[in-house]
C-alpha cells in the first residue's frame, strides 16, 4: 500500500471524525439569568410602556442650544472617545485578520540555486511559480472559532464605543449643571458681601456715636468676612468647574458659554421610567460584557479543537530552468501537492491548559456579565430614589429659605428698634445665607440626578444626529 493510499484512508477517517465533532466544539452559549430583581424598588411613570429612553435622543433630552453646543465640542474632540472609537477599528482589522486564516496564502516565488558536480562544474537552477505554505483545513472549526471571539469582542468594543459617547453627554451635562450652580453660588456671594457692607457701613456709624458696641461691629466684621471667604471658595471652584468642561471638551470652551452671569434654569423632559429591569440589557455596557461572554465562549471551541488532528496543505506549481529570459519557454513545468496530518500526542498539558484557561475565562466572562447588570440595576435604583425624593427635599428647602428670609427681615427690623441684639441679627443672616446657598446646590443635584437617569437607563447613544 503506498503513502497516497495511507494518506487518504487518514484522511477519510479524519473526515468521519469531523462529522461527528464539528459543531460541537464550542459550548452552546445560553444567556444567564438576570441576577437582578424583576422590578426596581421604587416605581416609575406608568406610561413608561410608550417611550423608552435608550429611544430619546440626546438632542431632545438636552434641548438647551448652550449646552447641546456644548455636546458636540465633546463628541468632535474628546479623546477618551476618539480612543474608544479607534479601538473599534482596531477590532475590526483584527476580525479581518481572523478571517483571513481560514483561506490559503498564494505567494509569487522566485528561487536560484547554485552548486557545483563531480568535475567542479557550476551549475545554476531557476524556479517560479505559485506557492501555497501549510494552510489548515479547518475540520474542527479551530480556525472558525478564533473568528468568531475576534468578531465577539468586536462587537464588544463597537458596544463600548457607545457606552462612552453615553458617558461623556452624561459628564458634559452635569459638569454643565455645576458650572451653573457654582457661577449662581458666586452671584450669590457677591450679593451677600454687598449687603453686609452696607448693614457694616450701618454699625460703623452707630458705633461712632456710641449707640452700637465694639461686640456688635466685631461680629458685623465677621460677618462680612465671612462672605468674603464665600466669594473667594466659590470664584475657585467656579474656576474648577470650567477646567473640568474643558477636560470633556477637549478644547476651552466658548467664552459665551461660561462667562460669569451667562446661567439660566435649563428644563429637562421627565423621564418615563417602566418596572422592569429588562430595560437594562438595552444598556451599551451590558451588552458589551455579553459579547466578551459570546467571545470567551468561542475560545473554549478553539481551545477543544486542538486536542483533534489538523491537515496542512502545502503545494507549489511553476517552471525550473537554467535561463531565467526563457525560465517560461524552455523550463520544466510542474507541481507538487504535499498534505499532512498532525495528531497531537505529547505537548506536555499544553492543549489541556489551554482549555482550562478558556473555560475559566468564560467563568469570569459570565461573572463580569452579571456584575455588570447588577451595577447598572444599583445605578437605576439609586438614580430612581433621587427622583423620588429631590423634588420633595427642594420644596422643603425653598420653603426653609423664604422662612429664613422672613426672619432675617423681622430680626432686622427688632434689632433697628432695640428689641433684640446684633447676636440673633448675625445668627438669621446666616442661617438665610445657607438656606439660600442650599437651594441652589439641589437645584443642580435635583438636574444631575435627572440627567444621570437619562444615562443609566441607555439615553445619550445615536448613530446620526438627530433631524430637526
Amino acid at each position: 500500500m503506498n503513502t497516497l493510499t495511507l494518506f487518504k484512508r487518514a484522511a477519510l477517517t479524519t473526515l468521519a471524525a469531523s462529522l461527528v465533532a464539528c459543531g460541537a466544539m464550542a459550548p452552546d452559549y445560553q444567556r444567564p439569568a438576570v441576577p437582578v430583581p424583576a422590578q426596581f424598588p421604587v416605581t416609575g411613570d406608568t406610561t413608561a410602556g410608550k417611550v423608552v429612553v435608550a429611544d430619546v435622543p440626546w438632542q431632545t433630552f438636552f434641548a438647551d442650544a448652550r449646552l447641546q453646543q456644548l455636546i458636540r465640542i465633546a463628541l468632535d474632540n474628546n479623546r477618551d472617545l476618539r480612543v474608544a472609537l479607534l479601538n473599534v477599528e482596531q477590532a475590526r482589522a483584527l476580525v479581518d485578520a481572523r478571517r483571513a486564516d481560514r483561506w490559503p496564502t498564494v505567494n509569487a516565488g522566485l528561487g536560484l540555486t547554485r552548486g557545483t558536480v563531480t568535475g567542479g562544474a557550476v551549475t545554476t537552477s531557476l524556479s517560479a511559480g505559485l506557492l501555497v505554505t501549510s494552510y489548515e483545513i479547518d475540520l474542527f472549526d479551530r480556525l472558525r472559532s478564533q473568528s468568531d471571539a475576534a468578531f465577539a469582542q468586536y462587537l464588544a468594543s463597537t458596544e463600548a464605543g457607545k457606552a462612552a459617547q453615553i458617558s461623556l453627554i452624561g459628564a458634559v451635562a452635569s459638569s454643565y449643571f455645576a458650572l451653573q450652580a457654582g457661577s449662581a453660588l458666586l452671584d450669590l456671594a457677591h450679593q451677600t458681601v454687598a449687603t453686609r457692607e452696607d448693614s457694616f457701613k450701618l454699625i460703623q456709624l452707630r458705633f461712632d456715636k456710641g449707640a452700637s458696641s465694639q461686640l456688635d461691629l466685631s461680629q458685623a466684621q465677621s460677618l462680612l468676612e465671612a462672605a468674603r471667604v464665600s466669594v473667594a471658595q466659590s470664584g475657585r471652584q467656579r474656576m474648577l468647574d470650567v477646567n473640568a468642561l474643558n477636560l470633556l471638551l477637549g478644547q476651552a470652551a466658548p467664552a459665551e458659554l461660561t462667562a460669569a452671569g451667562t446661567q439660566t434654569p435649563v428644563q429637562l423632559q421627565e423621564l418615563p421610567v417602566g418596572l422592569s429591569s429588562e430595560v437594562l440589557l438595552r444598556r451599551p455596557d451590558v451588552v458589551q460584557a455579553e459579547q466578551q461572554l459570546l467571545a470567551a465562549n468561542a475560545n473554549i471551541g478553539a481551545a477543544r479543537a486542538a486536542f483533534f488532528p489538523k491537515i496542512l496543505l502545502t503545494a507549489n506549481a511553476g517552471s525550473v530552468g537554467s535561463e531565467l529570459a526563457n525560465l517560461f519557454k524552455d523550463g520544466s513545468l510542474g507541481w507538487s501537492l504535499a498534505p499532512q496530518l498532525l495528531l497531537p500526542i505529547f505537548d506536555a498539558g499544553r492543549n489541556q491548559a489551554n482549555l482550562n484557561i478558556a473555560q475559566v475565562s468564560r467563568d469570569v466572562a459570565v461573572a463580569q456579565y452579571e456584575k455588570a447588570i447588577q451595577s447598572a440595576f444599583r445605578e437605576v435604583a439609586d438614580a430612581l430614589a433621587g427622583r423620588a425624593t429631590l423634588g420633595q427635599q427642594a420644596r422643603a428647602q425653598q420653603a426653609q429659605a423664604a422662612a429664613e428670609a422672613e426672619r432675617a427681615r423681622l430680626t432686622e427690623l427688632r434689632y433697628r428698634n432695640g428689641a433684640s441684639s446684633y447676636l440673633e441679627v448675625l445668627d438669621a443672616q446666616r442661617s438665610l445665607f445657607a438656606a439660600q446657598q442650599a437651594v441652589l446646590q439641589l437645584q443642580a443635584q435635583t438636574q444631575q440626578n435627572l440627567a444621570t437617569l437619562y444615562r443609566v437607563l441607555g439615553g445619550g447613544w445615536t448613530a446620526e444626529p438627530a433631524k430637526p
